[in-house]
């Protein structure tokens, strides 16, 4: 499967592991993966798209994320999460993220997470930004 394949994503993002990410079973807990895809999306977001999660009139909610988990990573691995984007609507993105051990050319796991945008203001779903969509389109996996 090509999301399990390094090739497969168009940019990476260092993230450093914490001890507390660790579960009793000496491994990263299931639900920490989220937080690495959420720190991905919004990684490229910011400094890709330029978007100001502090001022800015649009904003991204999470509205559906899943992940497939293959083997095991621990603190104090060195990991990187690659990302494409899988598909791009009209107020909404699907982000494909891997999360791979540092150099390693198969993911530990991997999944989707999407985004839909909205105004800040009324909390309604808004087309995305040129500009943000042409950088999105940039990481396409088509």
């Amino acid at each position: 499967m090509a999301q399990r394949d390094r090739t497969h994503y168009k940019t990476f993002y260092p993230i450093t592991t914490r001890w507390m990410d660790n579960d009793i079973y000496g491994h990263v807990n299931n639900v920490t993966y989220y937080s690495y895809f959420d720190s991905a999306a919004n990684r490229f977001l910011i400094e890709e798209c330029g978007l100001d999660i502090h001022d800015g009139d649009i904003i991204g909610f999470v509205v559906s994320s899943g992940c497939e988990y293959l083997s095991p990573i621990a603190y104090p691995d060195k990991i990187e999460a690659g990302l494409t984007i899988e598909k791009l609507g009209n107020s909404s993105v699907r982000y494909n993220i891997g999360i791979f051990k540092e150099g390693a050319d198969t993911a530990s796991a991997y999944g989707y997470f999407v985004h839909v945008f909205v105004t800040r203001k009324d909390q309604k779903a808004t087309p995305i930004p040129d500009a943000m969509r042409r950088a999105m389109m940039a990481l396409s996996a088509d």
